[in-house]
């Protein structure tokens, strides 16, 4: 099966072109006083995919509710030990890394079949969202380490089933799955954001976030391709599959707590009109 080596997007230089403010890092702010333990959540091993590469290990939290059926697939494949091996073929600084082809050249996917589009998903009052903007017609917020935006939750009692649109916010950390042209080919190819890029909203499908190595993400080798040796992902596992001595501790942020709401105060008063989501950061602890 012939996959395209890109997104099927233009080149990075037109990318780009079409998010410079993305490029730009918010200036570091005074950290808010260590959390509690109470403010911290522990994920669900089925949702946290562990990639060892040889720059170090990345942590990913898979979010069920924006994308069920690439999570459903990315834990397959890992389980299959599909992702075991697999290099980091396509690297752009300032944008992203992309692996998980078993050809390692981005024309290449699993025996499965393609999966149908999930760039938005269905926000209802039961879904856990924590929100950090109000735009009158849209909502900013989390769910889990994922940042969102929706539409405004007033539009809840008018339509069908109760439920509004939102979709996932493209900052650092993001995993996405690359496709083709057609909205509908994603595989088992798959990218984790090393900036900001908003362009690629609703319009390629994010699965979870890295909740930490983000420093692993940003040291893999660069190249469109990456000339050999590219860097690898040496092995891929749900941390529900590990063994019990060898599986990492995990906790994360949880955005609905005390520490969170301080933290996204700090940063919106710090930063004023130019506050986004994406300058939050979601801590973990790893042991």
């Amino acid at each position: 099966m012939i996959r395209p080596a890109r997104f099927g997007l233009a080149t990075a230089a037109v990318l780009l072109a079409l998010a410079p403010a993305a490029l730009s890092a918010p200036s570091p702010q005074p950290a808010n006083p260590a959390p509690s333990a109470s403010d911290f959540r522990t994920p669900d091993p089925q949702d946290i995919l562990v990639i060892d590469t040889n720059k170090g290990r990345i942590l990913v939290e898979l979010v069920p509710l924006a994308a069920p059926a690439h999570v459903v697939r990315v834990r397959e494949l890992a389980r299959q030990g599909l992702y075991n091996g697999r290099s980091f073929f396509r690297v752009i600084d300032q944008f992203m890394a992309q692996t998980g082809d078993p050809k390692d050249d981005g024309t290449g996917g699993s025996e499965l079949p393609d999966l149908a589009a999930e760039f938005t998903f269905r926000r209802g009052a039961d879904t856990p969202f924590f929100q950090v903007a109000d735009q009158a017609v849209a909502e900013i917020g989390f769910i889990g380490p994922l940042p969102v935006m929706t539409q405004s939750s007033q539009l809840m009692p008018m339509t069908a089933d109760g439920r509004i649109s939102g979709w996932a916010l493209y900052c650092p950390g993001v995993a996405g799955m690359a496709r083709g042209g057609s909205p509908d080919s994603a595989n088992s190819q798959f990218f984790l954001m090393r900036q900001a890029y908003p362009s690629l909203e609703k319009r390629y499908t994010a699965f979870g976030r890295v909740i930490a190595g983000l420093d692993v993400v940003r040291a893999i080798k660069t190249g469109e391709p990456v000339d050999p040796p590219q860097d690898v992902m040496t092995r891929v596992q749900v941390l529900a599959d590990m063994p019990a001595a060898s599986r990492p501790k995990v906790r994360v942020i949880d955005p609905r707590s005390p520490w969170f709401a301080a933290e996204v105060a700090r940063v919106r008063a710090s930063l004023g009109a130019d506050f986004t989501a994406c300058a939050i950061s979601i801590p973990s602890e790893v042991k």
